[in-house]
């Protein structure tokens, strides 16, 4: 497989072929399976929110934080790659080829979006099943999916996940004891990790989405102390100015990386670095003039949680 080639093929918007998908995917899902449910990610890092099929955008991200190399500093995606953008194969395609590449500079970490029933209904089947004229890729693709880890533990001190805290996880013990080869459930621990968001209130809440919980600043607090760590990074939630700290401290923030986001929110992204010293740093952009919109069923610019 020669991957400098479909790297330069998928940043032309070509789309690879069936069978050179296939062995990109497999060969994919076999380092995801090796990795642990949580694994371990060296400082210096860049931490990326939601990409959400924006791939000019993504590809802006990576010109202004640093391109995926062997000597770059490592990148953690917090999931929800697919659905809603123009290019979620793209998206998926370059960041899985990079993942076969440079498997230690990269961790991908598996959003609610990288569901079967989401991505049904959001975008990504359609758009897998226009390019490549069968269901094939999708279906693989999401059999990938399910391989994903379920976060990223930064040197031991900070803790990555796509949505957030659930009251079946006390420890990381916990969550590197779940089964996580299966379609994301709607309740239970696995849900909640993806799902859920941080609230103004004390202890757990119902959370308006119908999956996952709204987690207080003292259940956060708890669990931090618990776990020895000074901070929870997630994504799942847009910020109109890139991130957000919440709870009026700098324990729990958000990461938002897709910028202008459904082509209309007007908003901005950003990436967080974290440096040897555990220092931080967001990095704000813009969205790019250029989207990509060839051909792209009005149907599928859908309003979802925002």
């Amino acid at each position: 497989m020669d991957l400098i080639a479909l790297e330069e093929k998928v940043r032309r918007l070509e789309t690879l072929e069936v069978n050179e998908m296939r062995l990109l995917l497999n060969t994919v899902m076999a380092l995801f399976l090796y990795e642990s449910n949580v694994p371990n990610v060296p400082l210096p890092v860049t931490i990326c929110g939601d990409i959400h099929g924006q791939f000019p955008d993504l590809l802006h991200l990576l010109a202004l934080a640093g391109e995926i190399s062997a000597t770059s500093m490592h990148y953690i995606f917090l999931g929800d790659l697919v659905d809603r953008g123009f290019n979620s194969v793209e998206v998926v395609t370059f960041l899985f080829l990079m993942k076969v590449r440079y498997p230690e500079k990269i961790t991908l970490i598996r959003g609610n979006h990288e569901t079967r029933q989401v991505s049904t209904a959001y975008g990504f089947y359609d758009e897998c099943n226009r390019k490549f004229k069968t269901a094939e890729v999708w279906r693989h693709c999401t059999d990938v999916f399910d391989c994903l880890p379920i976060g990223a533990l930064v040197e031991g001190r900070a803790l990555c996940i796509h949505g957030g805290l659930s009251p079946d996880v006390n420890t990381i013990d916990n969550i590197h004891l779940l089964q996580r080869k299966q379609e994301i459930p709607t309740e239970g621990a696995l849900a909640d990790l993806v799902w859920s968001d941080p609230g103004n209130i004390e202890g757990w809440g119902i959370s308006q989405r119908g999956a996952g919980h709204l987690f207080g600043a003292n259940v956060t607090r708890e669990f931090l102390y618990r776990n020895g760590l000074n901070l929870l990074a997630r994504a799942h939630q847009l910020v109109q100015k890139g991130f957000k700290y919440h709870f009026d401290e700098e324990f729990v923030c958000t990461v938002w990386s897709a910028p202008n986001y459904c082509y209309r929110c007007n908003n901005f992204a950003s990436v967080l670095r974290v440096y040897e010293d555990e220092s931080r740093e967001f990095v704000v952009f813009e969205k790019v003039d250029r989207q990509y919109v060839e051909d792209f069923p009005e149907k599928l610019q859908l309003s979802y949680f925002l």
